[in-house]
């Protein structure tokens, strides 16, 4: 659906030059909500510009839907622009246009019938919700109802993919995961690509089906997000999953490693894990049917239950206490098992 071939983008000349985008390559399939996840300054806005070509590149492809978009006259660029809805992190209303006139805004713009207007736009503001403030100005609405609006502007030219530039980082965490929520919808109803980028991993986390992370211009990683999320094999990656995390395993480390140093019998072992749980797996007493087997004593010392994109998953952090084979051999069968098992320490 869209591929990015080679994509280099600088800024400047000579020695005042910036490169945003390193010869960048990706794939996003048709009906499929990529997330591309970056810390500020990454490259993350430049790349969702250059889809649309809101920044042309400097080198490189970019294809959507099977038209290279690189390669079209402006007149053609401006068609296949129509094919492609934006949303932005600060909603990008016309202020003294209503509800009702911004989302009609570029159906205008190509000349659409008057009654397929009011049809159209209609539709899209009972869609996300606004049909009662069709009459009402930007200034009335609240920063989730502007961003409905956004919404339902760039869907009124029935496009095929969705770009979500940081679109919901200006706002509160309920109306993000509204907004989140209806984005889902969208993208189950009409089978919409969409694409968003994002420095907040609960939001990939929320509804994306694959995720790239990008890092100094280039990709570093990417895969399904439950397979990025769970098995994290880049530092960066690393360090969006475990933000917050790093002091708690420093603290596991010193106090409940201590602490077991003090209550082990001679000639036990102990050893720090980190369980992972994906699906069905996450709510079956697994753990403890293992440790009754191979005789292992086990204390949680850290633990979450959450979801990824509707897909239950745990992550334990488990001290394993006892004979040095006892505990190869829980976590052994743990792996066979089809949990992850990564000893920390």
């Amino acid at each position: 659906m869209i591929e990015l071939k080679g994509i280099t983008k600088t800024y400047g000349r000579g020695a005042k030059a910036t490169t945003a985008l390193a010869d960048l390559n990706l794939n996003v399939r048709k009906g499929e909500i990529f997330g591309v996840i970056g810390h500020s300054g990454a490259g993350k806005s430049t790349l969702i510009r250059c889809i649309n070509l809101l920044e042309r590149p400097t080198e490189g492809e970019v294809w959507v839907n099977g038209v290279n978009l690189t390669s079209l006259s402006k007149s053609e660029l401006q068609r296949q622009r129509g094919k492609i809805g934006m949303i932005f992190q600060h909603f990008n209303l016309l202020s003294s246009a209503t509800v009702y006139d911004n989302v009609a805004f570029p159906l205008k713009l190509v000349n659409t019938p008057k009654a397929e207007i009011d049809r159209k736009v209609k539709e899209m503001l009972t869609l996300v919700g606004l049909e009662q403030h069709s009459n009402k100005y930007p200034a009335q609405l609240s920063g989730g109802q502007k961003q409905r609006v956004g919404i339902a502007r760039a869907l009124a030219s029935d496009p095929d993919v969705l770009l979500c530039d940081e679109a919901t980082s200006a706002l509160d965490p309920q109306t993000t995961s509204s907004i989140l929520k209806l984005l889902l919808d969208i993208n189950q109803k009409y089978e919409l690509t969409i694409v968003l980028i994002t420095h907040e991993m609960h939001v990939i986390q929320s509804i994306c089906d694959q995720v790239a992370v990008i890092h100094q211009g280039g990709i570093v990683e990417q895969g399904p997000v439950t397979e990025v999320f769970l098995k994290p094999q880049h530092a960066i990656t690393r360090d969006f999953m475990q933000q917050g995390q790093a002091t708690d395993l420093l603290l596991l480390e010193e106090e409940g490693l201590a602490s077991s140093e003090n209550s082990r019998k001679n000639g036990e072992q102990s050893q720090l894990v980190k369980i992972s749980f994906l699906g069905q797996k996450t709510y079956e007493a697994i753990l403890s049917r293992t440790v009754r087997k191979t005789g292992v004593d086990f204390a949680i010392l850290q633990g979450t239950i959450s979801t990824i994109k509707q897909v239950p998953y745990g992550q334990l952090i488990v001290r394993f206490e006892g004979d040095s084979a006892a505990i190869s051999s829980t976590t052994r069968e743990l792996v066979e098992q089809g949990l992850d098992v990564e000893v920390l320490r």
